[in-house]
């Protein structure tokens, strides 16, 4: 190695502190050549000598930036030494070095995963220092690349989960129209803690549901999921009303991770004739039934705890009429937990929105929207909590 005069070397770039590497190198002179160069250049360096394969990969640690490694040691020849230092480091940058008639396995060994090579013969102290700093800098972009592309790859995975476990409606009355709109209040997630199902059964019966597990996140997630499975599983079986949420209430109480966490729903079950309703809630704000002129909030007669409170506690029915023309809104309390200028919108003053955008003449997926951005526009910005809304129509109600 041919040690030229190293006068305005620059150093290792984006190095910080002291670099520290690992340089491979059974003949002695050539290893002392390649220090001097190195200490001129940059007199912190840090550099771990081994004279064998073996010693090297005994040598490798965490902290060890770059590997600088001769292709012809005693225990290994050609790509093999690479191969071995790749295998045993893979996040460390590997710098080849070849003699001048194997400049030919350097362009090899690039193609292998190196990230550069020298020829021996033709070093200087500049062109070592600013070879191991691309080497550096090249293996860091690798490693960035690699993990976007797997943190893509994984988002893509779990958005295809999450989407196979957003419910299809099993509904088959062409008379009814069914609207949806489902929001997570997590970033980049299709899933939160909220769930909402509707079921049409063999007697001609129309189940919905509408939950909300307390608390944010993936684990609250797939509560909900597990939650709304149970209860789709339940009604397809024939269960409805106590029984139905006795039994959700003893899976809460086996799939939670904290005695405290808890679930609102809200079930009704419509009539094969579509002009009456049966509703239960365990702590679940009340729906909104739309009629022929009027928007009213369904009476708050009957209401039982939340899930996973009270041991044992029975949840009333409420039976009401619908008429022949109607629509009932069900949603969770992300809807009106924003703020409206004055305090939370709360039910009262979504009744206001809903009679409002329903007197315009807004239905179906235009009056679900509609309310959505009516009350992120008085909140001052987008609705922080989970949130889901299910609209369930018959006539022009």
């Amino acid at each position: 190695m041919a040690a030229m005069n190293s006068r305005g070397a620059e150093r290792l770039l984006g190095v910080a502190g002291s670099p520290h590497l690992l340089l491979v190198e059974d003949d002695p002179g050539d290893a002392f050549l390649f220090e001097e160069l190195l200490a001129e250049a940059q007199p912190g360096v840090r550099i771990t000598v081994a004279t064998t394969l073996a010693e090297a990969v005994a040598a490798l640690r965490s902290d060890i930036q770059c590997v600088i490694v001769d292709l012809s040691l005693p225990d290994a020849q050609g790509l093999d030494a690479l191969h071995q230092v790749r295998a045993h480091a893979p996040a460390t940058a590997v710098l080849v070095l070849t003699g001048l008639a194997d400049a030919h396995v350097g362009v090899a060994a690039v193609a292998a995963g190196a990230q550069d090579y020298l020829v021996k013969q033709d070093m200087d102290s500049a062109l070592l220092t600013r070879a191991i700093s691309y080497a550096i800098e090249r293996k860091r972009a690798d490693e960035s690349e690699r993990q976007l592309v797997e943190a893509r790859a994984l988002s893509r995975e779990n958005a295809r989960l999450e989407r196979g476990l957003l419910p299809v409606p099993i509904l088959h009355d062409a008379t009814l129209r069914h609207h949806t709109r489902y929001r997570p209040g997590r970033d980049r997630a299709l899933l939160g803690g909220d769930f909402h199902d509707t079921v049409q059964t063999a007697d001609g019966a129309v189940h919905v549901v509408i939950g909300d597990v307390s608390g944010h996140g993936a684990d609250e997630a797939s509560l909900g999921v597990r939650l709304r499975m149970a209860w789709r599983t339940l009604v397809l079986a024939g269960h409805a009303g106590p029984r139905l949420l006795d039994t959700l209430d003893a899976v809460l109480e086996h799939e939670r991770w904290a005695e405290e966490i808890f679930t609102t729903v809200c079930t009704l079950t419509i009539a094969p004739d579509r002009r009456s309703a049966r509703m239960y809630r365990a702590g679940h704000p009340r729906p909104l039934l739309f009629g022929p002129g009027r928007v009213a909030a369904v009476p708050d007669d009957a209401c039982g705890p939340a899930l996973g409170l009270i041991p044992g506690v029975e949840w009333p029915a409420f039976d009401f009429e619908l008429g022949d023309s109607w629509t009932l809104l069900l949603y969770t309390d992300g809807l009106i937990e924003g703020h409206d200028g004055d305090g939370y919108l709360d039910l009262s003053g979504l009744v206001e929105l809903a009679a409002l955008a329903h007197g315009g003449g807004q239905r179906g997926d235009v009056l679900v929207d509609g309310l959505i951005a009516e009350a992120e526009r008085l909140n001052g910005d987008v609705l922080s909590d989970d949130l889901a809304v299910l609209l369930l129509s018959r006539g022009d109600g």
